[in-house]
């Protein structure tokens, strides 16, 4: 949607939300209560277009998750247990999204969830999981920044700090430019890990087949030798294959964290409504093709016992570089390991974006103090992007050997902050999804109605709180117990249920009650707002099945 679309529509309905749109949002007097404020629909530019969205949605799903960590779920639970546990997960975050997109569609907010948390559960929530997001946002851009400084040790052997800086600079002064360039720039680097992934898995068929230059057909060689499945820390029969099956789990989790970021941008996405839909319907097919077909080869290509998998550093842990190496191929592992630093950089740059339209939304709902509102003349909220772009200055912790174990132990933090996270959108999908059946209002009014609710989001709810129950349990295991595995695996949810009720207890807020919720507030807004046909798709561009 134009950005005179956007006006006309806000223009519609600023009676229904009773608010005040000034130059500066939060210059802006305070709405009436009982209002939903619409202004940052105004007030920020819509420059992702469906492209944009679409490519962007899909380049959160893929990145050092997939072509450098995708190798220790190998190792943990072998080829069998690694696919099993990647399409589980996949599946479960699939149905996470769709919950997302119908809230999302619905009210095209800046901050996602921690909007929507706002509007359909508890003020207090809002406040608690949005200050556990911008936690994971400060270790999550600095961790990619300093995956790609690592990789360059690949062709050159220099202090990682020049790198850290240089990839820093260059991620900070995109972040600061027009919405729109941001989204060209990751509109085309979606493009180049797509091109990669297509890449290796026609080099996987080659080198199983024989193809490769050491002239050997492996085929399920390594299904076979060291076997499907690993029993996993030494635990003999199917409960350590079980055991090794359930570790890829929070592995997964973190190779899958970006695929929430569809729904971060969409006060700045033109016709936002459709768009996110759209983009959250191809989810499901995408992690079935570039997930999980990827890591089926990944279990053809290397054995699970390959000591790379888990000891190797920079590139060498990549997967996709053992396998060339094993099959005697040259160049490929330069160019495999070229478009992984860019996969790498992607992923940070896509983070730093998203993060700071979380803090945005946290300031929206009045939960983060109000400078993180201002925004610069291309509509950026410029002062929450210094706050997250200071975080790449942890990057440079990593710069000494004990300082890089401690980093890599932060790392264990962020795959709990994304699961807790990924709870927390469906408790208020199922509260809003009960309000609309409080109210009477048919899920068939709405922008987007996702698919098997709420049975899908139900399971999804009871395994996302099995595996955050059960992330640390090697930790408990005779002889074995671990500190630092303990506080990765359970800090995090102490930390989100202290600010949950520190925050109630100071700001006496209360759970919405279902009968309360906005919903029929929100779809006035939807159906007063001036929507404009998407264009038909011609020629060559009706096989596009990307965007």
């Amino acid at each position: 949607m134009e950005s005179g679309s956007a006006e006309k529509a806000v223009s519609a309905h600023e009676e229904i939300t009773g608010a005040d749109y000034g130059s500066h949002a939060d210059d802006a007097p305070s709405k009436p209560e009982g209002t939903i404020d619409f202004s940052e629909r105004v007030e920020m530019k819509q420059g992702l277009q469906s492209r944009h969205i679409q490519m962007i949605a899909l380049a959160g799903a893929i990145g050092t998750g997939l072509f450098l960590n995708s190798g220790r779920g190998v190792a943990s639970a072998g080829p069998l247990g690694a696919l099993l546990g990647y399409a589980f997960v996949g599946t479960l975050v699939a149905g996470m999204v769709f919950s997302l997109a119908e809230m999302a569609a619905l009210a095209p907010l800046s901050g996602g969830i921690v909007r929507f948390a706002e509007l359909f559960v508890d003020p207090s929530l809002s406040f608690a999981n949005g200050w556990n997001v911008v936690y994971k946002g400060f270790i999550f851009v600095p961790t990619e920044v300093v995956a790609a400084a690592v990789l360059m040790e690949f062709w050159i052997q220099v202090n990682s700090a020049i790198w850290i800086t240089v990839f820093g600079v260059v991620m900070v002064a995109i972040n600061f430019l027009f919405i729109g360039v941001y989204g060209e720039i990751e509109f085309w680097f979606a493009t180049l890990k797509i091109f990669l992934i297509i890449m290796v898995n026609i080099m996987a068929i080659v080198i199983v087949s024989g193809g490769a230059p050491n002239g050997q057909a492996i085929g399920f060689r390594y299904w076979q030798d060291p076997g499907p499945m690993v029993q996993y820390l030494g635990i003999s029969g199917s409960l350590g294959r079980f055991l090794g099956f359930w570790s890829v789990f929070t592995n997964a989790v973190y190779a899958y964290s970006g695929i929430d970021n569809v729904a971060l941008a969409a006060a700045e996405t033109a016709n936002a409504r459709a768009t996110i839909p759209k983009a959250a319907k191809k989810t499901f097919w995408r992690i079935l093709l570039f997930y999980i077909v990827t890591m089926f080869f990944v279990g053809m290509l290397v054995p699970s016992n390959n000591k790379h998998l888990v000891s190797g550093s920079g590139s060498a842990a990549s997967p996709f570089v053992i396998a060339a190496d094993l099959a005697g191929i040259r160049v490929i592992p330069h160019i495999i390991n070229g478009i992984v630093v860019t996969s790498a950089w992607s992923a940070g740059n896509a983070g730093y974006m998203v993060y700071s339209r979380y803090l945005f939304g946290l300031a929206k709902s009045g939960h983060a103090p109000k400078v993180f509102l201002r925004l610069n003349r291309w509509g950026i909220p410029y002062v929450a992007a210094i706050f997250i772009g200071s975080s790449i200055l942890l990057g440079y912790m990593t710069t000494s050997n004990s300082a890089a174990e401690v980093f890599s132990w932060l790392q264990g933090l962020l795959s709990i902050a994304i699961l807790v996270n990924w709870t927390v959108v469906i408790v208020v999908y199922l509260r809003f999804f009960y309000g609309c059946k409080k109210q009477g209002i048919s899920r068939d009014e709405l922008p987007y109605k996702s698919p098997f609710q709420p049975y899908f989001s139900w399971i999804c709810l009871v395994v996302f709180v099995l595996i955050l129950i059960t992330s640390g349990w090697s930790a408990f295991l005779k002889h074995r117990w671990s500190t630092k595995a303990f506080v990765s695996a359970y800090a995090n949810i102490p930390m989100v249920l202290i600010l949950y009720f520190a925050h109630k207890q100071i700001k006496k807020t209360k759970i919405i009650p279902l009968d309360k919720i906005p919903i029929r507030q929100l779809l006035d807004i939807a159906n007063n707002e001036l929507v404009l046909p998407e264009k038909p798709k011609k020629g060559i561009r009706k096989l596009n099945f990307l965007w």
